[in-house]
């Protein structure tokens, strides 16, 4: 059983304040009665503010959290600091044999997988006549909203784009309201991004142009939605705001966690996990959610390599999945994707761009690039230097840009992003020289 890193345990943190609640507890001192079993189970006390300590265990399998303490955050302090505590000095959590208060939780956890493996699948509607009749009318008010939309671009091509700029926001707030009303929230979310552009620097009628001309493609997709092939359609139904369950075939690999971050919008927080399998060359998508101050409870350290079955959802040029059954505990880190030239991975966008026209970007590995100062910014050129990727310029202000130049030192390295219109947005990196120290693992870089 692979032990976790220090970075690995601060990245599961669901907010910075909780990683520096954590960081707090990560010494021998608030612990006692502390230790860890052969298949990742990781338990102790912890000294509160009361007369009784805090019962911590944690199965790094799943991984899965249970603490005595009041916290509604997932993992809360006490799982943290005892995980870095672990990472941090292994002798103060040594090897041996769980407590009954740790030991049931486990085994009751453990049990109940093997028992009800599907428990946690969506279940079918209770009527399926009613829900047919359900979603044929939700259709006939997205439907509707479609042609509202396009009677809207209709009349801004013919008064000129110059008038968006003149009507501000509310008008596009306005139409995104109708679109959330015609239960469209695909299409609500397009409209305000439009609303967004007129505002965006030089250059917006361009840009304008090309998301109105997206948005008009995606309504008259959806009004001849039933004469599309099946993956297309699916990914149409997806792009205007329908959901759907995982499908498709189960595949079981050795998936690499790549990256793990969350992005508020709101009062939801969504997290992503990219997953590569070793044996199927899949790149994989997980999605959590979590509101009202709670963080997302799917958390998977960056590095590690999970034996699980993984469920795909429908839609052309989709790489969103749903974890299933993991058969082993997590593993020691697995080499890197093998990636490519610059190239390649702009001809894996292309690709992808015929399944899903609406895409922002595809996850894409680039092998021996190196991070270099443009006019623009920063770009990543191949060793060679017959091509190079643009940095995407949301990944300029952030940490991540300067950890991926220090890593590099000037050398190539082999960086995992995402790969769009708007550049690269680079998520891990490897180094790939001889005085690598990072043991194979993955550099997160958000």
């Amino acid at each position: 059983m692979a032990r976790w890193t220090v970075e690995q345990v601060q990245a599961l943190a669901p907010d910075e304040a909780s990683r520096k609640a954590g960081a707090r507890l990560a010494s021998a001192g608030p612990w006692s009665g502390a230790g860890h079993g052969p298949a990742g189970e990781v338990w102790g006390l912890c000294k509160g503010s009361g007369s009784k300590p805090y019962r911590t265990v944690i199965d790094t399998a799943g991984p899965a959290y249970r603490c005595s303490c009041p916290s509604r955050k997932f993992p809360c302090k006490h799982a943290l600091g005892l995980l870095l505590l672990q990472a941090s000095d292994d002798a103060a959590v040594p090897p041996g044999e769980a407590p009954d208060w740790a030991r049931e939780w486990l085994e009751g956890r453990r049990r109940r997988a093997v028992e009800q493996p599907g428990a946690d699948a969506a279940p079918g509607p209770a009527d399926p006549e009613a829900a047919r009749r359900r979603a044929e009318r939700r259709a006939a008010r997205i439907t509707g909203g479609a042609r509202e939309l396009e009677q809207r671009l209709a009349d801004l091509l013919r008064g000129g784009l110059a008038s968006a700029d003149q009507a501000g926001y509310g008008l596009w707030e306005e139409t995104a309201a109708r679109m959330v009303d015609a239960q469209a929230p695909g299409l609500a979310a397009r409209v305000r991004e439009l609303g967004a552009i007129p505002a965006s620097g030089p250059g917006w009628p361009a840009r304008l142009l090309e998301e109105c001309a997206l948005l008009h493609l995606l309504d008259t997709a959806w009004l001849g939605v039933d004469r599309l092939p099946d993956p297309l359609a699916a990914t149409v139904r997806t792009r205007v705001g329908l959901t759907a369950a995982a499908d498709g075939a189960p595949v079981r690999d050795h998936w690499l966690v790549l990256a793990q971050y969350d992005t508020p919008d709101g009062k939801i927080v969504t997290r992503r996990i990219w997953l590569y399998g070793k044996e199927s060359g899949r790149t994989a998508l997980l999605l959590s959610f979590g509101a009202a101050g709670r963080s997302p409870g799917q958390a998977m350290p960056v590095g590690l390599t999970v034996d699980a079955e993984l469920t795909p959802f429908p839609g052309g040029g989709q790489p969103r999945a749903e974890l299933g059954r993991q058969f082993d505990p997590p593993a020691t880190p697995g080499t890197p994707p093998a990636g490519g030239p610059t190239r390649a991975a702009l001809a894996a966008y292309g690709h992808a761009l015929c399944e899903d026209p609406w895409l922002d970007s595809w996850p894409v590995t680039l092998r021996d690039v190196i991070p270099t100062p443009s006019s623009g910014g920063w770009q990543l050129t191949d060793a060679d230097g017959t091509s190079a990727l643009p940095l995407a310029p949301s990944s300029l202000s952030g940490p991540g840009l300067w950890k991926l130049v220090a890593l590099s030192g000037g050398g190539p390295v082999t960086v995992f992003g995402t790969c769009g219109h708007r550049g690269f947005d680079p998520l891990a990196a490897w180094a790939t020289g001889e005085d690598d120290d990072h043991d194979g693992r993955p550099v997160p870089l958000v």
